[in-house]
């Protein structure tokens, strides 16, 4: 059986993680940033202006294009989503789930909030 960091690495090996910097870029330019925090660590630390709040127990239900409980912006399976957790270790898993689901444009966020805060990117508390 795969170690948890065996199946981390294999997910992150697809996918072309961004840094907190490119992934405000890129969010600026119509990307759908996804923030799968928990309502206590957003609330603790702030939540990043803009970001869809998907928990992670329902987020391949949010944004598959197909499913009836997809979220508006989900239009598609060529739609931009940059995961964003707290620390870049789930969001790399929740990533490689959405791309299984063909979501060829899906990564996540090299370092999660933790980075996208040291580097000074905008913050509501």
């Amino acid at each position: 059986m795969p170690t948890i960091d065996q199946v981390l690495d294999k997910a992150r090996r697809r996918l072309q993680r961004v840094t907190p910097a490119q992934a405000a870029r890129e969010q600026a330019a119509g990307a759908l940033l996804v923030d799968t925090r928990t309502y206590e660590q957003r609330t603790g630390d702030g939540a990043i202006p803009g970001a869809l709040i998907v928990d992670w127990t329902v987020l391949e239900w949010r944004l598959d294009p197909s499913s009836p409980n997809r979220v508006p912006e989900a239009a598609d399976h060529a739609v931009r989503v940059i995961v964003i957790c707290a620390h870049g270790y789930s969001s790399s898993l929740a990533a490689a789930s959405l791309q299984d689901l063909g979501l060829i444009n899906a990564t996540d966020v090299i370092g999660g909030f933790e980075a996208w805060k040291a580097a000074g990117l905008p913050v509501e508390t």
